[in-house]
């Protein structure tokens, strides 16, 4: 756009569509701007037509003076205050339409359509400045009017459009989404009425697979309102690379039609036409290439509203699909695919960007950020016909919804034609299993003391880190973290450590297919490391019994945590009776437990040394549910069970042929179980210690630039990647757009599901559970800890809303360590997220709870108090009430 149109923009309430761009959001809403934009492309054909702009309604609202007071108690509601909303967004509606237009707008409007053709009919459509936007679409909250007549009319039809800004849907879809009532205005797009005799809704990335090569075409004969409005069926056409690979041919009951008068009605087509197919295969192939020419302007997969006249088709809307979930940034290799690297650490929760690239550098290869993020790309191991069985014999142990949908790309010849030369960094739980085949199961492993000895040394490196960090400012800070970083990865690969972790995991294997074939006993390693040594997650979870005894004697000190609302109430305690001992208490949990978060390893997450309020209602909770001791009895039980269950096994197998040398190889496995099971926990845990300690020298960094007047507030370091840390550091110099950037991202990324897979088309492949034989209605996932228990289904996603009964089942969308205390209080476990060696599942089995993991939908399907049974063993929930 020029300067002089810019110019013109400023200072009129109507504008032609060529006269504005889609940078004039703010004056002509989304739906003008995008229009306005389309129409200056060659070879795009769009209504022609003007906005009433966003000025002329502040206008009207600005003489309306009751209108502020009621958009300030709409803007104090919640999604969920129904009643309230429909109240005042009515009121809000009515004060609009009761305003009188001033003369020289009706004049500018009268204008305007005197040079389009005052008697011609119009499509009157609501255009908000929240609408259309990459985060978030607004599609079908505001209203369109069709085939309008007469200027009384039109301008009776864009009072209506403004007032529809305050429909209830549009209220709350705002409200839902973060959106401020007082800073959205209305402008209003009027275009001459295209008579279609087909329209439709084009998508440039299919909406069902997320699938960015493939276009999407639904399509209805009529001017396509009962289509929009889902009264009728539409054709639906799929295009890839200039060919129709799909159609479905629909029986279309009614369409929508103009009445000569104005307006629309729906008419039933007649039966030869309801099975007729809309498009022809050229209109279909050039309707995509359209579709990809406007992509290919706007930058971003396009939902298209367009209409057919006459074998030409006319644009009337283009807006961003703003429900895809973005390709991992990884080269432009194509037929490539990513596995999610938060299924596999417990922790789907979209990161900050300095989370992110802090868990990055300690990775052992390369990870790709999406939707804030992280997953690997596997390609080459699968491409590889010598690395794939592995591969996927091991995914298929730990996350067989994985391995199914990894299993469906090579079924399809996927990785055929995979492009050679892009990085590919196996996952974590590849990585170890390279391990376990270099050494790392010789004998030597066997020694008892390896774990402790192991442990050691992590924590004598956390002091020696912890001394030395204190003295590090600026430059040498980040060169202490980086390096201290990549010793850690290190260490982590090292044979010893990475031989202790899959000793065990190995042994835990090998125990549950023997027996399986020899005595016919189902994932007895469950059992058998109830209680395992060394197992600092399971240990954290009975530690916070302790801290409920020590807190019990002291009513007045449990009265004063049932009400405390902030982090600082500790130094309060030594006030009350009790309080000292209760106070020192927590401390020492604080000590030990205190770098521990959910989400822990997004180092931006607050700790609970940070925000110890966390840790009350499960302190409350222990101390309802349980009496004095219940901590050392927990572990004691566990360890009394595994060691039963060993000498059955023991017992039974000395009666089978060779059974003294069955016996003896099991009783080396079970030891082996035993010496290393606990460990497979301490890496987390160390990790999480170090990044608490980066945190908070970090954070004595920020403190410096708020002081030095470079950032406002030490948080948004958050918003910044590690290397971009530094060099602020280094420079002093930050653009504040920046930060408030992607604090705006942040915010759309957690409204994003994240795939379990995704490939570089950004089509999402869902795996499946392949099993047969189950009770009607049963619901499927992995089995992950072995038992069968009934209870009351408590749904939670956040644990500060957990108040726990001894009758409870968690039922939760994931849990990392941070959950752990939960479990000491359930009786079982059902989660969305998991695989047999993710930190829930090795925990559940610690503490003998029958669990169930990846199962999808879970927090959905099981509504909260219900009766439900978990089936540990076989991998399924059943509902019972």
């Amino acid at each position: 756009m020029t300067t002089t149109k810019q110019a013109v923009v400023t200072r009129t309430d109507v504008l032609d569509l060529a006269e504005v761009d889609r940078t004039n959001a703010d004056l002509v809403g989304g739906k003008g701007a995008n229009l306005g934009e389309l129409s200056g492309l060659a070879g795009i054909r769009v209504p022609a037509g003007f906005c009433v702009t966003t000025a002329a309604f502040r206008r009207i609202v600005g003489d309306a003076p009751p209108f502020g007071a009621w958009l300030d108690r709409l803007s104090s509601l919640a999604a969920n205050d129904r009643d309230a909303i429909r109240e005042l967004s009515g009121e809000l509606r009515r004060i609009i339409e009761a305003t009188a237009i001033p003369d020289d707008l009706q004049d500018a409007l009268a204008r305007a359509l005197s040079r389009l053709g005052a008697d011609d009919a119009y499509a009157v459509r609501s255009s908000a400045t929240a609408e259309d936007l990459p985060g978030a679409s607004f599609a079908g909250q505001q209203d369109t009017y069709l085939n309008i007549r007469g200027t009384p009319a039109i301008v009776a039809h864009v009072r209506r459009c403004w007032a529809s800004l305050f429909t209830e849907r549009a209220v709350t879809y705002r409200i839902q989404h973060g959106f401020d009532h007082r800073k959205v205005h209305m402008a209003v797009v009027v275009q001459k009425m295209v008579f279609s005799q087909a329209a439709g809704i084009l998508f440039t990335a299919d909406p069902v697979t997320s699938n960015r090569r493939v276009t999407s075409i639904d399509a209805g004969f009529g001017l396509g309102e009962a289509l929009v409005a889902g009264l009728t069926r539409a054709d639906s056409y799929k295009v890839r690379d200039g060919q129709v690979v799909e159609k479905a041919i629909a029986p279309k009951t009614l369409a929508t039609y103009a009445l000569d008068e104005g307006g629309t009605e729906e008419r039933p087509l007649d039966l030869e036409r309801q099975r007729e197919q809309v498009l022809t295969e050229t209109q279909i192939l050039q309707l995509e290439r359209l579709g990809r020419q406007i992509e290919g302007h706007f930058g971003v997969p396009q939902d298209i509203e367009w209409c057919l006249v006459e074998d030409e088709f006319h644009i009337v809307q283009s807006r961003p699909i703003t429900t895809l979930y973005p390709i991992p940034e990884a080269g432009k290799h194509s037929n490539r695919v990513y596995i999610s690297v938060g299924h596999q650490q417990m922790m789907t929760d979209p990161m900050k960007p300095l989370g992110l690239s802090v868990f990055q550098l300690a990775a052992s290869g390369p990870m790709h950020a999406a939707g804030g993020r992280l997953f690997v790309d596997p390609t080459n191991l699968l491409a590889s016909p010598a690395s794939r069985d592995s591969f996927l014999d091991m995914l298929g142990r730990t996350h067989p919804l994985m391995r199914d949908a990894l299993q469906t790309l090579i079924e399809r010849g996927y990785f055929s034609q995979t492009s050679p030369g892009a990085a590919t960094a196996p996952p974590p739980s590849q990585a170890r299993h390279r391990a376990a085949t270099t050494g790392s199961d010789a004998p030597a492993e066997d020694d008892p003391a390896l774990a402790a000895e192991l442990i050691a040394r992590s924590r004598a490196a956390i002091e020696a880190l912890k001394h030395d960090i204190r003295t590090k400012s600026g430059m040498a800070l980040f060169d202490c973290i980086a390096e201290d970083v990549q010793n850690w990865a290190k260490s982590m690969r090292e044979q010893r450590s990475m031989g202790a972790i899959m000793a065990g995991m190995n042994a835990s294997e090998w125990l549950n297919e023997k027996m399986l074939a020899w005595l016919g006993e189902k994932n007895v390693a469950d059992t058998l490391s109830q209680s395992a040594p060394n197992n600092i997650t399971s240990e954290m979870g009975l530690a916070l019994l302790d801290v409920a005894d020590a807190i019990r004697p002291y009513p007045e000190v449990i009265a004063f945590l049932q009400r405390v609302k902030h982090d600082e109430f500790l130094d309060e305690l030594v006030a009350l009776d009790g309080g000292l001992q209760a106070r020192d208490a927590i401390r020492r949990y604080l000590d030990q437990y205190g770098m521990r978060c959910a989400g822990e390893i997004d180092i931006t997450r607050p700790r609970w040394s940070e925000k110890p309020t966390a840790l009350v209602p499960l302190i409350l909770s222990n101390i309802k549910n349980f009496t004095p001791g219940a901590g050392a009895r927990k572990f004691a039980q566990g360890r009394q069970e595994a060691l039963q269950q060993a000498q059955s096994l023991l017992e039974r197998l000395r009666q089978l042929p060779d059974g003294e040398q069955k016996a003896s190889e099991t009783r080396r496995m079970i030891d082996r179980l035993r010496n290393f099971a606990g460990y497979r926990e301490y890496p987390k845990y160390d990790l999480v210690n170090r990044l608490f300690v980066y945190k908070q020298a970090l954070l004595r960094e920020a403190e410096r630039l708020v002081q030095a007047g470079v950032l406002r507030d030490v948080e948004d370091i958050d918003y910044l990647t590690f290397d971009e840390l530094r060099e602020l550091v280094r420079t002093h110099r930050l653009d504040d757009q920046v930060i408030r950037d992607r604090k705006a991202e942040h915010e759309r990324h957690k409204k994003l599901t994240p795939p379990r897979v995704i490939t570089s088309e950004g089509e999402i492949v869902a795996g499946a559970y392949k099993r047969a034989g189950l009770p009607a209605g049963a619901i499927v996932g992995q089995a992950v800890s072995s038992g069968v228990v009934e209870g009351r289904a408590r749904v939670l996603v956040d644990m500060a809303d957990a108040e726990l009964g001894a009758d409870d089942i968690l039922v939760t969308t994931f849990t990392d360590p941070s959950w752990t205390p939960l479990f000491v209080s359930i009786k079982g476990l059902v989660a969305e997220v998991g695989g047999l060696m993710t930190h829930g599942a090795v925990i559940a089995r610690e503490y003998g709870l029958p669990a169930v993991v990846g199962v999808e939908h879970a927090t959905r399907l099981i509504r909260d108090g219900q009766r439900i049974r978990v089936h540990g063993t076989d991998g399924y929930v059943e509902i019972l009430s």
